[in-house]
This record gives C-alpha cells, structure tokens and sequence, in this order.
C-alpha cells in the first residue's frame, strides 16, 4: 500500500476497532491460526468493520448504508487518495483549498469522506441512484465536521457524466471514479460466487459486499463506461485539472490510451497493491 496509508499493517487491529465500536465484538472470532477476525462473506459483519473503521481513523460520529449497497473495503479506497494527493502536490490547483468530483460516489459517499478527513478536500459526490444519494446526504449530515466539506448531487440524466453537475462557472481540480466492473447482473453474480468460494462459502450466498446494479455493471461494462467519461471529458478540459478514473482490468488500459492519444491528452497509469490485490487507476488532462 501507500506508504502514507494507515492501514498498512497487514491485519485489522480488532482490540483498538473493538474499544472505538463495541458491536464489533459480537462479530469476531478466533481463526484457526489463533487470530481475531471476522466472516468477511457476512454483510452485517463487513458492515459493523467499516463502521468501526471509520469511527476509529477518520472520526466519524456514526455511518451507514441501505442494506444490499456497496460497502467498501476502506484501505484501498484510501490507497486511491493517497496516490492522488502525490498528483496534486506536484500540481499547482486553482483553488485554495483542492476541490474534487467523485464521479459515483454510492451510498457509503466513502472517497469525499476519505478525501475531506486525509486531506482537508472539498469533495461533491454524484450518483444517478436517488436512494443512493439520500444515505450519502445522510452520512455526511449524521457527521457536522463534514457539512462543510462534501456535497452530495443527484444526477438526473445517466447518460451524461459531467452535464447536469458542474456548474457553469466551477472548477474541479480533480476527478475520481471507480466505475461499474461488469457487463451484466449475470457476470456480476459469477463474480462474486468465485470471490466467496475463495473464502471457503458455497452455501447460502450473498453478496457479500453488497451492490446495486448501477454500483456493480452497465451496458459493456467498465471499458465502455470509460470510452464514454473520456469522450465526455473533452468539454470540460478547462473546468478540471485532471481526470481519473480507477480501470480494474489491466486488459481495458491500452484501448483507453488509445482514445486519450486520439484526443492528444496528456496521460498516465498509475500502478497499486493491497497485498496479492493490484490494481490502478488511469490519469489525464488537456493540458
């Protein structure tokens, strides 16, 4: 992980998580090589983890999200923010204070909250889900100390990423995403029956990280959904410093530059790890 990243250490320190949200507690158990830790294909539990992340590093009074929504695994959405503050300290941003747009940012609202308590962001997250952006709000209500730091937008028109939100005479210094993965509900579902047969469950499934359809997959899926972001990105080049988006298939990387070199874009990757996890994310501007 970053080196900055607090979560770093390879597991969950459960006795300070614990003391911050004691229901945590009644969640854990001891694995077979003597560790505490939690059945991480129980929504309830990955739930009641986040929670307690969340209250214990980044000071939140409480957090939640509707049930069968995304929950987050927390260190990596943070390893994101990490990785984008070293772009904007090698960056001289417009405003005094970095604003960023969260392109998706579903019920758990989780990269303004990161960004705006690592950072001191001004954040706006966007979502075309209303039930989504109802618990967003509610999130960053529930939790004063963000009020002033994160904006939560309905965008009503799926079809436009950026039209409808920004305003005419803002500007974003950055742009993130982390844009649906699969092409269907059915891809989705196989997905997620290998993610849990991983950790030994094969028996009354769930999802265990939960997701809605516009959270989880669209029509041709990521790579589609970035063709159509950078394309769209054009009309903006001068209301965003840079634009970013997370690509979880390595193989989508090369026909995105493809376009980005078509529409003479300044661009780049950016490579991470969580463990055996990698992943990146893809950076580009107009000038």
């Amino acid at each position: 992980m970053h080196p900055n990243n607090i979560h770093n250490n390879s597991s969950y320190d459960f006795s300070a998580l614990i003391a911050t949200h004691p229901i945590l507690q009644q969640l854990t158990f001891i694995n077979t090589f003597g560790n505490t830790t939690i059945d991480f294909s129980n929504p309830k539990a990955v739930l009641e983890l986040n929670r307690a992340i969340l209250k214990h590093y980044y000071k939140l009074i409480d957090w939640n999200i509707p049930e069968g929504y995304l929950c987050p695994p927390i260190p990596g959405r943070a390893d994101y923010i990490h990785h984008l503050a070293d772009i904007l300290s090698n960056k001289k941003t417009k405003n005094a204070v970095p604003k960023g747009l969260d392109i998706g940012t579903g019920a758990n609202c989780i990269y303004p909250i990161l960004g705006s308590q690592l950072y001191n962001w001004n954040m706006v997250g966007v979502d075309i889900d209303e039930k989504a952006i109802v618990s967003a709000t509610n999130n960053v209500t529930i939790n004063p100390h963000l009020s002033d730091m994160i904006e939560v937008r309905f965008q009503s028109n799926p079809a436009h990423i950026f039209d409808g939100i920004i305003k005419s005479n803002e500007y974003f210094d950055f742009v993130m995403c982390n844009p649906p993965f699969h092409t269907s509900k059915e891809e989705a579902t196989k997905g997620t029956l290998r993610k849990l047969q991983n950790l030994g469950k094969t028996k009354d499934v769930q999802l265990n990280f939960g997701g809605q359809a516009n959270e989880l997959w669209c029509n041709g899926g990521e790579a589609l959904f970035l063709k159509r972001m950078i394309k769209q990105s054009v009309s903006y080049a001068k209301q965003i410093g840079i634009f970013t988006s997370l690509v979880s298939k390595k193989e989508n990387l090369p026909k995105l530059e493809k376009q980005l070199n078509k529409l003479n874009a300044i661009h780049f990757s950016v490579e991470m790890s969580q463990g055996n996890k990698k992943s990146r994310f893809i950076a580009w501007s107009y000038k």
